[in-house]
């Protein structure tokens, strides 16, 4: 099934969260990152990690494929997280304009 995919320069990962936990009275509606200075949303509104649903998906680099091992730079799951599926990253598809919040541009600046 990996036939071809080193072919891509980015692929998408959708993993599940093994590890995951939601407590919806303290993780349903939050603050990011828990700073005082972010508004509190709803966890649809936000990219964090207690999720009530433990699904993730990663747009990542693809390194190399060899034989059934796949190595990629910017996966954000832990070691031994389990893969569901790999998709290739095609950016007429995954690639969108999009319009974000004022509090997510502060919320990243320096984040990377």
């Amino acid at each position: 099934g990996l036939t071809g995919l080193d072919a891509f320069s980015h692929i998408l990962v959708v993993f599940y969260m093994h590890r995951f936990t939601f407590d919806a009275g303290s993780h349903l509606v939050r603050r990011s990152q828990g700073r005082s200075d972010m508004p509190k949303v709803g966890i649809f509104a936000q990219r964090a990690k207690h999720r009530p649903n433990p699904i993730g998906i990663t747009a990542v680099e693809l390194v190399s494929v060899e034989g059934s091992v796949v190595t990629v730079r910017g996966l954000d799951a832990i070691d031994g997280t389990p893969v569901l599926d790999i998709k290739p990253y095609f950016p007429a598809f995954d690639q969108r304009e999009a319009e974000t919040p004022s509090w997510v541009d502060e919320l990243m600046n320096g984040y990377f």
